[in-house]
């Protein structure tokens, strides 16, 4: 490749070529030289594996070399221009800007996929032993985690167990139930899944609503609600929360350690579900003059609120 371009050149010099043509000259085989570096002007054969140099000057090039010794001037020097040399894209900044689209597409981020262990392990529903009992007349609408905004704590004012309340529920008619029940003993019973309305906090004062910033929008069909007017006006909760009742009775004592842990571990299963935390308030906060939650729960209300356990 050199000798091809250095031998005319050197002739060339040897013929007394002005400084000028020997300028134009050296920038020929600059690029001659740059063109096969980058490759614009070789390639590789595939048959033999080995390197193959394209002519580095053209003929008119050549020709106009040969006239330089008499009478061409260094202005008509045909110089061909360099070549275009293409540069290889960043692979790295294209497949991170990759990974960036999938995770703005799917919605998750580096700190939702690893919330549970973030959080020291929430627990899931099988972890929790969660029993199922869903019935037809539980479910009264959608509701997605963009109308997600509270958990609201009951006492069922009953000592019988989940499974018997959940029967007297379906049985009476009146469509009511709470999305879980806890026993006594800690175990919990699923009557409503997380993203549908359960009919469990009914009818609060006027004004409670705008209050918790929360309004009647038709995605509950509140079948089986019968209006009570006056004081208690405002239907829109039920839309827009989780219902946990607790197997209790006001005023028969204290509510047992293995069910405020399940309680506990049921609110970070919420949490998790939903992917944020959602506001906890007691039934009575909703409907004022209500009973549950009982006046032995306020300390763990307080807590829960605070903290999000019972202690």
């Amino acid at each position: 490749m050199r000798t091809h371009l250095i031998q005319p050149i050197a002739a060339l010099v040897l013929r007394g070529l002005p400084p000028a043509c020997v300028l134009a000259l050296a920038a020929v085989l600059a690029w001659g030289l740059a063109g096969c570096q980058a490759g614009g002007v070789g390639g590789e054969d595939a048959s033999s594996k080995e390197q193959v140099l394209a002519e580095p000057v053209s003929k008119e090039t050549m020709e106009s070399l040969r006239e330089i010794s008499g009478e061409g001037a260094a202005s008509d020097i045909p110089v061909a221009p360099a070549p275009d040399i293409e540069v290889a894209p960043d692979v790295t900044s294209a497949a991170d800007d990759e990974a960036e689209k999938g995770v703005a597409e799917s919605g998750e981020s580096d700190e939702a996929v690893s919330s549970d262990e973030g959080k020291g392990g929430l627990p899931s529903a099988a972890d929790l032993s969660i029993i199922e009992d869903y019935r037809a007349g539980f479910d009264h609408g959608p509701k997605p985690a963009a109308f997600q905004k509270y958990i609201v704590l009951h006492d069922t004012e009953s000592d019988s167990d989940a499974a018997a309340i959940i029967d007297w529920w379906d049985g009476n008619g009146n469509q009511v139930a709470a999305h879980f029940i806890v026993n006594r003993d800690g175990t919990i019973w699923q009557c409503v899944p997380l993203d549908r309305i359960a009919h469990h906090a009914g009818y609060g004062d006027a004004g409670h609503n705008d209050r918790y910033g929360i309004d009647e929008d038709g995605r509950d069909d509140m079948a089986g609600s019968t209006p009570i007017g006056g004081d208690f006006a405002d239907y829109a909760m039920n839309a827009w929360s989780v219902g946990i009742e607790m197997v209790h009775v006001g005023g028969e004592g204290d509510y047992p350690e293995e069910q405020l842990r399940a309680v506990d571990d049921l609110i970070a299963y919420i949490d998790a579900s939903f992917g944020f935390e959602s506001e906890i308030i007691d039934h009575k906060a909703w409907r004022s003059g209500n009973s549950d939650t009982s006046a032995e729960f306020a300390d763990y209300l307080e807590s829960y609120r605070a903290t999000r356990k019972h202690a």
